[in-house]
């Protein structure tokens, strides 16, 4: 159900689409708008992975610059039945993650180094079986394409007012917007975008969490990885995230800081609902220690070191990683 609930709503995406281009230059304006989304459709299908990677500079790692962090991706793609995805990092002191791809045998997962620092070994493994549950269920390809989509909107929606075409249609009169009601739905659009865009990414975290969960074997790491990184969020700025919001869904936890307009609709869950979910999947499971602290010196991480921002710094052998 949830499938056909997203289908629905990528379609909602489209015809937003078009009904900007219809403001914009008419039932012509209508018709260009749906081939160009079928063109950022099809783009988004080859290259949108590529895109989302280069936009937050992410850098592919591998055994050698972060064994640690490869590891743990190896152990849990091979036990969620999954292909080795690539392992990138990105250069930002927010812990976070996110993961993109067209498909399980195209899929690349990425880490902050602010999660790599801050997050023990158990917690790091449960963002990424949340990341490779993304993956399985081809939720990647969706959220990507979402986020292409949404982006596309605001951009013709901008360009529109820039314009001022949106006094261009001539069928406006008779239809009864006229210039005011195109004004509207010219500002509107980047809005219910949003909305739309919300909503997919809700409608998946839940069952990434839950999938996560089951293939790192942690639910109470997972739900403790999901708190650090939204107390920090709140506190610790994304740059290259607050550069290019239509991305915000991809993450964990919505890694825009909320000073601005972006954070107005959250495109995730809140993670007080989130723990709970992992809460009691941890009872069904049958683990104990649900919430445990973490070790005292999982803070330091097995990245924290002197000798760049994914190299395992020396003395840190004691750490998590140990």
């Amino acid at each position: 159900m949830n499938y056909v609930r997203t289908v629905v709503l990528l379609a909602g995406l489209t015809g937003l689409f078009m009904a900007v281009g219809y403001l914009i230059g008419g039932a012509g304006g209508a018709v260009i708008a749906l081939i160009i989304a079928a063109a950022t459709n099809l783009f988004s299908y080859w290259n949108a992975d590529k895109l989302v990677l280069s936009m937050h500079n992410a850098q592919q790692v591998d055994e050698r610059s972060a064994p640690e962090f490869v590891a743990i991706v190896q152990e849990l793609a091979q036990h969620a039945g999954l292909p080795m995805p690539g392992v990138y990092v990105m250069d930002s002191p927010q812990p976070n993650a996110f993961a993109t791809g067209r498909n399980p045998q195209h899929a690349a997962v990425c880490a902050t180094t602010g999660l790599l620092n801050t997050l023990n070994r158990e917690e790091i493994a449960g963002v990424i079986g949340h990341e490779l549950a993304h993956v399985r269920n081809h939720d990647t390809l969706t959220m990507t394409i979402t986020a292409t989509i949404a982006g596309a909107i605001s951009m013709l929606a901008q360009l529109g007012m820039f314009f001022g075409a949106f006094g261009g249609n001539r069928d406006n009169n008779n239809s009864g917007l006229g210039v005011v009601g195109s004004l509207l739905m010219l500002v509107l659009a980047p809005i219910a975008a949003m909305i739309v865009q919300m909503a997919i990414s809700r409608t998946r975290e839940y069952a990434a969490d839950n999938l996560g969960a089951r293939i790192s074997g942690r639910p109470d790491a997972l739900a403790s990885a999901l708190v650090k990184i939204a107390h920090m969020a709140e506190a610790v700025p994304n740059d290259s995230a607050e550069a290019h919001p239509a991305t915000a869904h991809l993450f964990i936890i919505n890694p825009l800081s909320g000073r601005g307009m972006d954070n107005l609709f959250s495109t995730h869950p809140s993670t007080e609902n989130r723990v709970a979910a992992l809460e009691r999947l941890s009872r069904e499971m049958d683990l104990s220690g649900f919430g445990a602290a973490p070790p005292e010196n999982a803070a330091s991480g097995p990245w924290h070191g002197g000798r760049g921002p994914w190299e395992r710094g020396a003395g840190t052998r004691g750490g998590p990683w140990g």
